[in-house]
């Protein structure tokens, strides 16, 4: 069974904090905290993490993000930041661990099974998705 969540961030202000928070409380309501093992507490630390870089990337390089969805499976957790950028979020290659910032999508790269960007069906915009893999 998939449950999806919904959180609307067009024009809110703080909007990293707030995409954590809402995160962390449909994690808390799917059962994924409070964590009973160091594996889903570092799972669940992972979806906070991607959250915030992938809504991070909206607010610095696509002036905001429009929305945020959470979606959970039995296996899968999947996360889609919509922006109306034009530009597609990529790692910086080379990666330079000593050089400040520049570091979210590697980190999504590194910490998600895959993640992608679709462009919206209108021309304008795009979802950035990112799938985890849910807590054994």
């Amino acid at each position: 069974m998939r449950q999806v969540r919904r959180l609307r961030l067009v024009g809110a202000s703080g909007a990293v904090p707030r995409a954590r928070d809402f995160t962390r409380q449909a994690l808390q309501d799917w059962g994924w905290l409070p964590a009973a093992t160091a594996d889903q507490r570092a799972a669940a630390e992972d979806v906070l993490l991607v959250v915030s870089e992938l809504v991070t990337n909206a607010c610095l390089h696509a002036d905001g993000p429009e929305e945020l969805r959470i979606g959970t499976g039995a296996k899968v957790l999947r996360l889609e930041i919509v922006d109306l950028g034009a530009g597609a979020p990529a790692p910086r290659t080379p990666h330079r661990a000593g050089r400040p910032g520049g570091h979210g999508m590697f980190i999504v790269q590194r910490l998600c099974l895959d993640w992608g960007v679709v462009r919206n069906p209108d021309g304008t915009g795009k979802t950035v998705w990112a799938e985890l893999a849910a807590p054994n």
